[in-house]
């Protein structure tokens, strides 16, 4: 079969036939209704706001759309996925029900693709995957069903443009997330690429006071430790961070990555000047814009903020864990996994607070205000609405409130 037969990037044209499923198994009524009332009703004594912009953005739906697409068109055949298609784990597990196979990555993020056959398909998550993933499974000539979501698409575009002019990748990421991962390696597209991932400003002004040559930085040798899995092979700060560019993860917080990039600008002009700056530095804008729209609803949701905030979405999902850390600065915050978090009859819920993906989750009942309060409600990029919509209901449930004895404000 020729390439064009086996890789497919736009779907196979039955996006009408799969969009009545995808909507009864996502759809929310409740989530709909405060929607077109003004994203505010009140419910009872619970005053209930809703973020502007929330849940599934276009590379989510996309991602899905997709998978229910390739399910139906191969009704027969093996369909693996490289990881997970998003991270939300009602999605994840909707996908296992339809037959789909996961395959995991180990620790160092590779895959063992031994199972997969030439008479199968794969999907590629909406994360993307790296040039060796990819190159491996062209090799054994399966079918190749790619989700990626055009906003890493336009990173990765960035990043080999630095690496094929001699710039390092400074990544604003988690080194460990798939995103970054397949980021990381477009640089290897070209002999001598070089990336070094940064998680925060923490790290970020740790390659700062290498680049100026500042008293009391990292020596050589501990800052290659420091970084030791968060950089390509090879990677001599000492000759890789004369000239780079900045990229970042496309869930990260929008206004970290801007202070970063703009502190890593600072640190090499302090050491070499303007002119040299001019030369040497590249910075691309590359949030997408799904996440800067989320980050930027819930700031203005919180130039009033709610008695409390609920964030639902997977707990390894960077752009709903950053949503949380957003709504932490302003008031008291939950970030549940799923709505099944929250348990009516014990009238309990089970959160994280930290951002640490894998933070343990926390069991804590009385956690709603005895009287009228006001509950915000936001989700991640990778959350459907029939999850917020069950969460809210299972909300008032615990206060004995019907979702029919609403009101608009």
């Amino acid at each position: 079969m020729t390439i064009e037969q086996i890789y497919f990037r736009k779907g196979f044209g039955l996006k009408d036939e799969v969009r009545p499923v995808i909507e009864s198994e996502y759809h929310s009524s409740l989530v709909e209704k405060i929607r077109a009332q003004g994203y505010k009703v009140q419910f009872g004594d619970v005053t209930v706001r809703l973020a502007e912009e929330f849940g599934f953005c276009y590379g989510v739906d996309r991602a899905i759309d997709y998978a229910y697409e390739t399910r139906q068109k191969f009704p027969d055949r093996t369909v693996y996925l490289v990881g997970e298609i998003i991270h939300n784990p009602h999605v994840n597990q909707r996908m296992r029900e339809m037959g789909i196979r996961f395959i995991y990555p180990d620790g160092p993020g590779r895959f063992d693709f031994s199972s997969v056959r030439e008479t199968d398909v794969v999907l590629l998550p909406a994360f993307g995957v790296t040039i060796e993933a990819f190159g491996e499974l062209r090799k054994i000539g399966c079918v190749l069903v790619d989700t990626t979501c055009g906003s890493v698409l336009l990173v990765w575009k960035r990043v080999d443009g630095y690496a094929k002019n001699g710039f390092t990748s400074i990544i604003h990421g988690k080194y460990s997330h798939e995103e970054s991962r397949a980021t990381a390696s477009q640089v290897r597209k070209h002999p001598g690429g070089k990336y070094l991932i940064v998680r925060d400003m923490e790290e970020a002004e740790l390659v700062c006071d290498h680049v100026a040559d500042r008293p009391g930085r990292l020596s050589r040798d501990a800052f290659v430790e420091h970084f030791r899995k968060k950089c390509s092979e090879g990677f001599d700060p000492d000759r890789d961070l004369a000239r780079f560019g900045v990229a970042n993860q496309t869930t990260m917080l929008a206004n970290e990555s801007m202070a970063i990039g703009g502190r890593l600008e600072a640190a090499l002009r302090e050491a070499h000047g303007d002119d040299y700056v001019e030369d040497n530095y590249r910075s691309f804008g590359t949030i997408c814009s799904a996440t800067q729209e989320r980050q930027d609803a819930v700031l203005k949701m919180m130039v009033a903020p709610p008695d409390m905030m609920v964030v639902i979405g997977g707990y390894n999902s960077s752009n709903t864990n950053h949503l949380a850390h957003m709504c932490r600065n302003y008031t008291e915050t939950f970030h549940v996994q799923d709505s099944s978090c929250i348990d009516p009859d014990s009238g309990t819920i089970r959160h994280k607070r930290a951002l640490d993906a894998n933070a343990p989750e926390e069991v804590e009942g009385d956690w709603l205000p005895a009287g009228p309060f006001e509950l915000g409600l936001t989700a991640g990029a990778s959350t459907p609405n029939n999850k917020i919509g069950d969460a809210l209901l299972r909300i008032l449930q615990i206060r004995g409130i019907s979702v029919d004895d609403a009101s608009v404000i």
